[in-house]
């Protein structure tokens, strides 16, 4: 990537079924240099979002996305489970569901 003509993403989405390591160490403090705002990691396995807010070339664990504000990396663990039982349709109805709830 050409940081001096793009900047850098305001967030990134690692999906880690066998990486889980490399994502959480290696790609975070690239990451973390790069200048990128916030930075998520799925572990597919165990239907875990372990999200990172980036400021000052580190990093610190949050509950809930600063990119995406009023988006809870707990709805998105549901929804990740609900994935495995049920269509993507269904999973999308819910997701929905869940945000009509928080404008009401």
């Amino acid at each position: 990537m050409n940081l001096d003509r793009y900047p850098a993403p305001d967030l990134v989405i690692e999906i880690a079924k066998t990486s889980l390591l490399d994502d959480l160490g290696t790609k975070r403090s690239l990451y973390e240099e790069l200048g990128v705002a916030e930075y998520w990691v799925v572990d597919v396995q165990n239907a875990q979002i372990i999200a990172y807010a980036i400021a000052d070339q580190g990093s610190k664990r949050i509950q809930e996305s600063q990119v995406l504000p009023g988006l809870a990396m707990s709805i998105l663990e549901e929804a990740l489970r609900r994935s495995r039982e049920i269509n993507q349709s269904e999973v999308g109805a819910w997701l929905l569901s869940q945000f009509q709830q928080k404008e009401n």
